[in-house]
């Protein structure tokens, strides 16, 4: 009846499948909880800062109430690619502790580094997270202003994605931000 028993063994196997399912449900329920606009902004440094610039946007609140969450344009929905946005996302954690951004002044220093390599994200997955909602095979350029319908069209000819022309579609653009410095389709 020693541990390398068959009933050993299996009490073995069972606990280690007991304690699989309780650390994946503790994971799970961090990773959710992670994942709500409520811990976003459960920092002041959000919730006074971008948050407040968010909520007088058409994300926040538009005809349709279709509202899209910070985790909405900032967390991918995919498992793998969640977990490594998650993983990059700990660094912010360092900064939080460091008070980098602790103020308003600290913030609008920051501002522009802060928003040039989230657009550098966003760039380099292909706008992924606003994909989620906006999918040019779903829209029908025929009910768009003719401005947005040509440039849509521009967009799809040239592989453009969302954020080479949206930068600032949610929060404010940061002082020192040129767009003529940003070209669609350019380095950014």
């Amino acid at each position: 009846m020693g541990l390398f028993s068959k009933e050993g063994t299996f009490k073995v196997l069972f606990f280690g499948f007991v304690m699989g399912i309780i650390f994946w449900g503790g994971f799970n329920t961090a990773m959710e909880a992670t994942n709500q606009e409520s811990f976003c902004i459960s920092c002041h440094e959000m919730e006074n800062n971008v948050y407040q610039e968010y909520t007088e946007t058409i994300h926040y609140s538009n005809r349709t109430g279709v509202r899209a969450t910070c985790p909405d344009c900032h967390v991918p929905k995919e498992w793998i690619h969640k977990i490594i946005r998650k993983i990059q996302a700990s660094n912010e954690i360092y900064h939080k502790l460091l008070g980098t951004i602790d103020t308003r002044e600290k913030f609008e220093a920051e501002r522009l580094n802060l928003a040039t390599h989230e657009w550098a994200r966003m760039l380099s997955t292909d706008s992924r997270e606003c994909r989620n909602c906006h999918d040019f095979d779903s829209m029908d350029f025929d009910k768009q202003e003719s401005r947005s319908a040509n440039r849509h069209e521009e967009a799809i000819d040239n592989g453009w994605t969302c954020i080479e022309c949206h930068k600032g579609i949610a929060h404010e653009l940061p002082a020192g931000y040129d767009p003529a410095d940003d070209t669609p389709g350019g380095d950014q």
